[in-house]
Parts: structure tokens; sequence; C-alpha cells
């Protein structure tokens, strides 16, 4: 007996999966085959028969029967293959809903790699024209110099090399540079103190010192830490490069009084020099020369002073114990040595300080009449007070030379008029005004800060040796000096009215740091200024 399927209710069909529907499907089919082979036997048998009229209405039957069961079939076939086909557009659509997600992670990629690269344009054009504007406050500051009636040149040199000297330690100039170019390496780093500031870092270093210079700390101290964490970035943390901007940074840092901040970052760049460039490089030197200059303006002196006395013995090392660099590094061990009151070593220092720049720069080098000051200053704290006087009419006798020619009846240095009216002070009947003498402030005024400094270090010496009358010859001429300056500024400040915001940066840069090296050669703290 033939087993028939039969179809479900609606509601059954709209629950059923398409597996289901082909599995159902195929039942159907081969029932339908059973009947189609059971309708094809029986319709065979009436054939052969007699066909009366009974017979033929059921082969008609039949033959109708046979028809739908070839149409059911026909229609099964085309859900089957419907189905297949319904199955290769879903794999399709997933391989179509894998790319769209592939493209859009792509996308997303693409868009924070733009957002990225305009970050970093955004950045670069704003770089770039904070430099236009630094180029053009820079020319300006070139041209508005011709109205500083004060300046002579000699002044315009002595305020070069102070500027100078803030990172000199370092790093050397660019005429240094030029000249050392040309020379095997090992004679071009002696000329140049033995270290050489990296190209990619110079016009950075120079823009830090001129922000530094001019007190904006606040723009200087975040070039110094995005230009360390690229450098750290790009190179690793320990390469020279990162120890030269963690000392640029501890020097801006040193500038603010930060002494905590500026000793944590130097004793970093001495770890990264003396494991990346060796432990007599120069530039392990110059770390350990600005470590021991913090620890100086702490007050701490002992522990300053092994750290300069190594500085000393790598310099010594690597140029020779007459180079210059040599003789910089022996004044700041004896200012060390005389906050101690250590006064025989410190005599011994500058002696030898004193010998290299006489023999290398020549006596009219700046460095020989600042060291004598020193000298003559650690003989006053000793009561060698004839010592300290011979050493202070050198340099002005020195000075005097330079400016009006060698000394004889007619031509005499400062100090011999005052003595001379020391003498006769009780002969004259009148006190005879100084301009008898000519304009010798003048000369004084060619050798500020440190001429200056020396007529009232002598000055006060002559009163406390009870000479009073050449004590007031000596400060009436470190007055008249003062005076000019101060006139010759009176006469500059008229062009305050057109040209105020950029004159007052300009005098920030300029007259600003001349006044305080006058006060450092006051003080005598010559330490601080050579390697600020």
């Amino acid at each position: 007996m033939t087993t028939m399927v039969y179809p479900r209710s609606e509601e059954a069909l709209e629950r059923l999966t398409q597996d289901e529907i082909v599995l159902n499907t195929k039942a159907v089919m081969q029932g339908l085959e059973t009947l189609r082979g059971e309708h094809t036997q029986l319709l065979s048998s009436l054939l052969e028969c007699a066909q009366p009229p009974a017979a033929q209405e059921k082969s008609g039957l039949l033959r109708k029967s046979l028809e739908a069961i070839e149409l059911g079939l026909g229609e099964a076939q085309v859900i089957i293959a419907l189905s297949g086909h319904l199955s290769a557009v879903e794999s399709e659509k997933q391989k179509l809903r894998a790319q769209v997600r592939r493209l859009c992670q792509e996308n997303q990629w693409l868009r924070d790699e733009l957002a990225g690269t305009q970050h970093k344009l955004q950045r670069s054009e704003q770089a770039v024209a904070q430099l236009e504007e630094e180029k053009k406050h820079l020319e300006f500051m070139n041209q508005i110099k011709k109205f500083d009636d004060d300046t002579s040149p000699s002044e315009e040199k002595a305020a070069r090399e102070t500027s100078k000297d803030s990172l000199d330690d370092l790093f050397p100039n660019d005429e240094d540079q030029g000249q050392g170019a040309a020379q095997p390496s090992g004679e071009a780093a002696a000329q140049q103190g033995g270290y050489e500031i990296p190209a990619r870092l110079r016009t950075l270093h120079n823009l830090v010192i001129q922000y530094a210079s001019q007190g904006r700390y606040e723009v200087a101290v975040p070039l110094c830490k995005q230009a360390l964490e690229d450098l750290e970035k790009t190179s690793g943390h320990d390469h020279p490069d990162v120890a030269t901007m963690l000392n640029i940074l501890a020097l801006v840092y040193r500038d603010q009084n930060k002494y905590k901040e500026a000793a944590h970052l130097l004793n970093d760049a001495l770890a990264i020099r003396e494991k990346t460039l060796g432990k007599d490089h120069p530039a392990v030197a110059a770390t350990l020369n600005n470590l021991a200059v913090l620890y100086g303006k702490r007050g701490k002196y002992k522990e300053a002073e092994p750290l300069c006395k190594r500085a000393l013995e790598i310099r010594e090392k690597v140029l020779g114990k007459y180079h210059p660099d040599v003789a910089k590094q022996l004044n700041n061990l004896a200012l060390l040595c005389q906050n101690q009151g250590k006064y025989e070593e410190v005599e011994y220092y500058y002696r030898r300080a004193l010998e290299i720049y006489e023999s290398k720069l020549g006596a009219d080098d700046p460095n020989v009449a600042k060291t004598k000051n020193n000298l003559a200053t650690c003989y006053l704290k000793q009561g060698k007070f004839k010592d300290a006087e011979s050493l202070y009419k050198e340099i002005l006798t020195r000075a005097h030379e330079k400016e009006f020619g060698s000394v004889n009846n007619d031509n005499k240095p400062i100090w011999m008029h005052a003595e001379e009216r020391e003498e006769s002070k009780g002969k004259r009947k009148d006190a005879v005004p100084y301009g008898e003498y000519g304009s010798w402030y003048k000369a004084c005024k060619v050798d500020s800060p440190t001429v200056n400094t020396t007529l009232k270090s002598l000055g006060a010496l002559y009163r406390r040796q009870g000479k009073l009358e050449a004590a007031e010859t000596l400060e009436e001429c470190a007055t008249k000096t003062r005076k000019q300056v101060k006139h010759c500024h009176n006469e500059s400040s008229r062009f305050l009215p057109t040209f105020r915001p950029l004159l007052q940066e300009f005098f920030l840069a300029t007259v600003l740091p001349h006044c305080r090296c006058m006060l450092l050669g006051v003080s005598g703290w010559v330490f601080c200024k050579s390697t600020l």
C-alpha cells in the first residue's frame, strides 16, 4: 500500500527552515515518483485489456493523475534548484559582508592615518610660523642695535662672550666649528672643547638659549621637552643626543632655581654619556662640570669638588694641560676651594689658569683680567693686601696701555694719578677736578665690567689703608663710567614710544645680561657665569 505524504498546515510551513523545506520536498518527490510508477503500471494493465467505456474512463483519469504527478515533480525539482541557488547567494552574501567589514576597518585606519598626518602638518605649520616670527624678531633686534649709543666695540665683544658662556662647556660656536672642519678629527675636537653639538639640535639649542636669556621659560621648557620626547622615540633613551637635550633642559631648570629637577636630568645625562661615549669623553667632563656648578650654587661645595676635579682630569687628558677649557675648569675648582677656605689650593689653581690664559690667549684676553681679579680676591681673604693691590694695578695698567699706549710721565694709568693726589692732598689749596686727567673713564668703559670692578675693588682697598683721596679718585672714575652708561641708555629710551614692545625684549636680551655680568664681576662669582 502506498504511503502518501500530506502537506502540513500553512502555520507549520511558515515555521520551517530552508533545510527542512528541502528535506520535505525530497520526501514528497520520492512519494510522487512512487505514485508515478504505480500509475504507470495501472495504465499499462488497462491498455492491455479490452477497452470498454469504463476502462477508457479510468485510463483518462490515470493520465490526468500522471500529468499532475509530473507537474508536482517538476515543481519539487524547481524548489530544490531554487534552494541550491539561495544557498549560493547566501554564501556570496557572507563573503561580501566580510569584505565590507574589512573595507570598513581599512577605511577607519586610513582615517586615523589622515588625522595623524593632518595633526603633524598643523604642528609643523605652527612651528614654521613661530620660527618666522622669531626670525623677524631677531632681524629687528639686529637693526635696532644702532640706536644703542653707549656700546663700544670692546663691549660688544664682551657681550658676545657673555652670551656664549651660557653653554660653551657643552657646545662650541659656529666660528670654532668652521675652523675645525678642515682639520683631523682629534685636533678639531681639541679646538672645540672636545665636543660638538649635533647638527639637528643646533637650531633648537639657539632658540632655547634665546628664550631662556629673555626669561621666557614658558616657551623654552616645552620646546626642550618636546624635542626630548621626539629624540627618545626615534633614537631611544640611551643615545648621546638625548643626553645633550637633557643637559640643555637641566641648564634651563637651573636658571629657574629648580635645582632638584636639574640634578636629576644631569645625572641621567651623565649615565647615558658614560655608557655610550666612555668615561673619558669631553662630553662627560662637560656634564660633570655642569653638575658641579649646580651643587656649588646650592652651597654643596664638598660634593661639587670631586666632580669638578674629575672633569679637570678628563679635559687635561683629552685636550692637554694648556687648553683654555682646562683653565676655565681650574677657575671653577679654585672657587669651590675658596668657599671651603682652602686658600693654598685656590692660589695654585688660579695661577695655573692665569698661566694658560696668558700663554694661549694673550695678556689682553678678558679671562686674564678676570682670573687676576679672582686671585686678588683670594689674597684679600687671606689678608695679603699688597699682593692683591699689585694685581689690581696690573689690570688697570694693562687696560690703560691697551687704550692709550705705553706708560710714561705724560701718560699714566688712573691708579698712579690716584696715588699722586693722595700724596699731594695736603699741598693743594683747592681740589683739582678729575677732568684734568682726561676722560680716562672711557677706557674703563672699554673693558667694562672687569676694569670697573677692579676700580671699585682697589678703591675699597685704598680706603681700608686710609688712602681716602686715592679711593675717592678711583670711585669717582667708576661712578662716571656708570653715569655715562646710564646717559646712553636714556638717549636710547626716546625711541621707546615707537618701538616699545620689541625694544623691551631687546633690552632683556642685551642690556640686562650686561648688567648681570657687572654684578657677577662685583661678587666674583665667575664660577656661575662661565659655566651657566
